[in-house]
């Protein structure tokens, strides 16, 4: 079931979407993918990517390289038009998992990312780790990658259990997570869209061109 008040998001530029997907989903995404890893032959811990916003390397797995993802974030198109009241095309998504004592640093996304869901898949000692979000809009992207947000930026912690997500506009509202991360572990998704007919309409599905129709 989902809860909120969809006008928040335009309100606020972020809406906290309990139980966007229920626990036992979330937890069944986990044991699925390890198992599918195992059965050929990869080692999670060595897909370890650095960057900018990150303190040490985490495991990441962007969804045209695991199509269970892919699947999933397009499933969730029509709940995005729904609580964005827009017409809405996925873009891209992607799996990391931080570990204990982890940071995002403050930032904000590419046109790709124009309505995000950063969606918490588990926590290693069920400890909630808050997504921080600022209140205070941006109109231009620019980039940073800050350890803390300035004190006019206003910023939100929106703590969620697993099968939580937070719906926000990532182009304009910057965000990260400041706070060490408490857990031995804890595995997010991070799936986005764009506005059909918008500016960043181009970015839908990562860039890549979709025929009008299939043939098979």
């Amino acid at each position: 079931m989902r809860h909120g008040d969809p006008a928040q998001y335009w309100q606020q530029g972020f809406l906290h979407v309990e139980q966007l997907i229920p626990r036992e989903v979330a937890t069944g995404m986990l044991v699925r993918m390890k198992s599918d890893f195992a059965r050929q032959g990869i080692d999670v811990a060595r897909l370890e990517k650095d960057g900018p916003l990150l303190a040490r390397p985490a495991v990441e797995i962007y969804g045209f390289h695991y199509p269970m993802f892919a699947a999933f974030h397009w499933g969730l198109t029509a709940t995005v038009a729904e609580l964005t009241g827009k017409e809405v095309l996925p873009s891209y998504c992607y799996f990391r998992i931080y570990r204990q004592g982890d940071i995002c640093r403050v930032h904000g996304d590419r046109p790709a990312c124009e309505h995000s869901i950063s969606l918490t898949l588990g926590y290693g000692d069920e400890q909630p780790w808050p997504l921080e979000l600022a209140r205070r809009p941006i109109a231009e992207p620019y980039e940073r990658a800050d350890p803390v947000f300035a004190p006019e930026e206003d910023a939100a912690a929106v703590a969620m259990a697993p099968g939580d997500g937070v719906l926000y506009q990532g182009v304009h509202h910057h965000h990260g997570r400041t706070m060490p991360n408490p857990n031995r572990w804890s595995a997010h998704l991070f799936l986005h869209w764009v506005d059909r007919d918008g500016p960043f309409a181009a970015e839908a599905f990562d860039r890549q061109a979709v025929p009008a129709r299939a043939e098979f």
